[in-house]
C-alpha cells in the first residue's frame, strides 16, 4: 500500500510538471503573437528598440568614414563638373549626413517606447532617402556632362553607395530601400535611354548588384534579428536561472531552519520525555516484581508487566529517533575502540535467540575464525547487529531460518551479513524501507508493525565507520543485508616480544586475512 501511494504520488507530481510546462508553453506562444502584432517590424518590440540602436550606432561608428567618402567623390567628379558644382554636392551631401547623426545621438538618448521607435525609424528612412537623392543629382550632372569617363564614374559612384548604405542601414530595410533604389534606378534609366548593347548589358548589371546587394542586407538583418533572439534566449535562461538559484537558496535556508527547529525540538523532548518515562519504567518494575507486596487482584501484575514493556519500547523508539536525528545531522561522534566483531555479533545472537526460538525460527551462525579487531564503535556495531537481526526475527514467518555470519571481504575488510527466509521486498520498495519511517507493502502485511527506522539507521552508522551497506532481496525469497568495514580500520597483530626484536612492518588486514586463510 505504501508502495503503491509513493508511486502515485510521483504520477501525480509528473502530470503537474507536464501541466505546468504546457501552460508556461502556450503563454510564452501568446505573448510572442501578441508582441508581433504590436510590433512596428514585425518582430518584438524590445527587438525593434534594438535594431534601431544597432542602425544609429552604425551610423555614428561609419560617420569618419562616409565623411572622407563624400569628400573623396565631391572631389573626384569635380574634375567633369568643376569646382562649384562639385562643392555644393559635398555640401548638400555632408549636411544631410550630419542631421542623420544628430538624429542617430538623440535616438540613443531618449526613452524607450513604441511612439519614440516608429518616430525615429520614419526619420532615419527619410534621412537615408535624401541622402540617396543627393547622390542621384551628382550622377545626373556627371552624365548630362557627357565627358569622357564621366559615366564610367557615375557607375563607380553608384555601386559604392549601394555597397555601403547596404552594410550600414542593414538593421532597417525600409531605409536600405530607400536610399540604394533611388540611385540604382536613375542609372539603370539613364543606361536604357542610351539604348546601346553595351548600355543595355550595364543596366543589366546594375540592377543584378542593386538586387544582390539587397539581398546582402536581408541576410545580415536576419543574422542581426537571430542574434537578438539568441541574446534573447539567453538572457531568460538566466533569469529562470536566477530565480531558480534564488528559491532554492530559501528552500535551503528554510531546511536548514527547519532541520534547527527539528533538533531542538528533539533534544527538549528527550528530556520531556526520559523523565516521566524512568518513573514510568522503574515503578512498573517494581509493581511487576512486586517488591512492596504482592497485589491482591493477579491482572495488577499483569498490567504493570505490560506498561513495563510499552515503557522499554517508548523508550527504544525515543532513542531510535534521536540516534537517526544525530546521524542526519552529522552530529553522531563515534566512541573508538577495538572491537572484536564476533564477539559482538555472537552477544547478539544471544540477546535475541529466546525470541527468535519463541517465534518458532532457527539461527544459524558462521564466524570465520582468527579475525582481528577492528577500530570501530562498539556501541555502535551492536547496535548495527542488533537491529540486522531484529528484523530478520520480525519479517520472518514462524518456522523460518536466520544466518548470520561475520568474515573476511575480499579487499581486506570484514564484513556482516545477516539472511533470512522472509516474504522479502519488491525491488521498487527497497528505496521506501531505506528511508526514514519507510516500510514495504508486503512487510507490513506479514509481520509486526514497525517504526522503520532499523534500516536507516544501519545505514547510517556503517557510513560513519566508511564502510559500505547492501540490501538483497527477492519476493517470497527472503533478505540478505551485508554491512562491510574497510580494510582500514581493520587491526594488524603486533609481533611478539622476544630477546631482539625485529623491527618489522606489521601485517595488514588482507595478508592476514590470507594467512588465516592459509593455515
Amino acid at each position: 500500500m505504501a508502495g503503491q501511494e509513493a508511486r502515485g504520488d510521483e504520477l501525480a507530481a509528473d502530470a503537474a510538471r507536464v501541466a505546468h510546462e504546457r501552460r508556461l508553453r502556450l503563454s510564452r506562444s501568446v505573448r510572442e503573437t501578441r508582441d508581433r502584432l504590436t510590433s512596428t517590424s514585425g518582430f518584438k518590440p524590445a527587438y525593434d528598440h534594438e535594431l534601431l540602436r544597432l542602425y544609429a550606432e552604425h551610423r555614428l561608428g561609419g560617420s569618419l568614414a562616409l565623411f572622407l567618402l563624400v569628400s573623396l567623390v565631391g572631389l573626384a567628379s569635380s574634375l567633369w563638373t568643376g569646382g562649384y558644382s562639385a562643392l555644393i554636392w559635398t555640401f548638400l551631401a555632408l549636411t544631410i549626413h550630419a542631421m542623420n547623426l544628430a538624429a542617430c545621438r538623440r535616438f540613443l538618448a531618449s526613452p524607450v517606447n513604441p511612439d519614440t521607435q516608429r518616430r525615429y525609424r520614419i526619420i532615419f528612412t527619410l534621412l537615408d532617402f535624401l541622402f540617396g537623392v543627393s547622390w542621384v543629382l551628382n550622377i545626373n550632372v556627371l552624365v548630362d556632362v557627357g565627358a569622357q569617363g564621366a559615366g564610367d564614374f557615375s557607375l563607380f559612384a553608384m555601386l559604392l553607395v549601394v555597397a555601403v548604405f547596404s552594410m550600414l542601414a542593414a538593421s532597417i530595410p525600409a531605409a536600405v530601400y530607400a536610399s540604394t533604389m533611388p540611385v540604382a534606378g536613375i542609372v539603370v534609366i539613364q543606361y536604357l535611354i542610351r539604348g546601346e548593347a553595351q548600355d543595355l548589358v550595364l543596366a543589366g548589371l546594375t540592377a543584378g548588384a542593386e538586387a544582390y546587394f539587397v539581398m546582402v542586407a536581408n541576410r545580415l538583418h536576419v543574422s542581426a534579428v537571430a542574434a537578438l533572439e539568441a541574446r534573447g534566449q539567453l538572457d531568460s535562461l538566466i533569469g529562470e536561472l536566477e530565480q531558480a538559484k534564488a528559491k532554492s537558496d530559501e528552500a535551503a535556508r528554510r531546511a536548514e531552519a527547519a532541520n534547527l527547529a527539528k533538533s531542538r525540538f528533539l533534544a527538549q523532548m528527550s528530556h520531556e520525555l526520559r523523565t516521566p518515562l524512568n518513573a514510568i519504567l522503574g515503578f512498573s518494575e517494581v509493581m511487576k516484581n512486586q517488591l512492596l507486596g504482592k497485589h491482591i487482584v493477579p491482572a495488577y501484575g499483569e498490567y504493570a508487566g505490560d506498561i513495563h514493556d510499552s515503557g522499554q519500547h517508548l523508550l527504544n523508539l525515543i532513542n531510535e529517533i534521536l540516534d537517526l536525528s544525530r546521524i542526519e545531522a552529522g552530529r553522531y561522534e563515534l566512541n573508538e575502540e577495538a572491537t572484536n566483531v564476533v564477539h559482538v555479533a555472537e552477544e547478539c545472537h544471544h540477546l535475541l535467540k529466546i525470541r527468535a526460538t519463541g517465534r518458532g525460527i532457527t539461527i544459524h551462525d558462521h564466524y570465520e575464525m582468527g579475525l582481528p579487531k577492528i577500530w570501530a564503535d562498539e556501541r555502535a556495531v551492536r547496535q548495527i547487529c542488533l537491529n540486522l537481526l531484529s528484523n530478520a526475527i520480525k519479517f520472518t514467518p514462524q518456522g523460518g531460518e536466520i544466518w548470520i555470519k561475520v568474515g573476511w571481504t575480499a579487499s581486506g575488510g570484514q564484513y556482516i551479513s545477516v539472511r533470512d527466509t522472509g516474504p522479502g521486498i519488491p525491488e521498487e520498495e527497497i528505496p521506501i524501507v531505506l528511508s526514514s519511517f519507510g516500510q514495504g507493502s508486503n512487510s507490513i502485511k506479514s509481520a509486526e508493525q514497525g517504526a522503520g527506522l532499523g534500516l536507516p539507521i544501519v545505514k547510517g552508522l556503517i557510513d560513519l565507520h566508511g564502510g559500505s551497506f547492501t540490501l538483497r532481496s527477492k519476493l517470497r525469497d527472503g533478505t540478505e543485508v551485508i554491512v562491510t568495514f574497510p580494510a582500514e580500520r581493520v587491526m594488524a597483530a603486533l609481533p611478539p616480544v622476544g630477546d631482539k626484536v625485529s623491527l618489522q612492518p606489521e601485517m595488514t588486514g588482507a595478508q592476514h586475512a590470507s594467512e588465516s586463510r592459509a593455515r
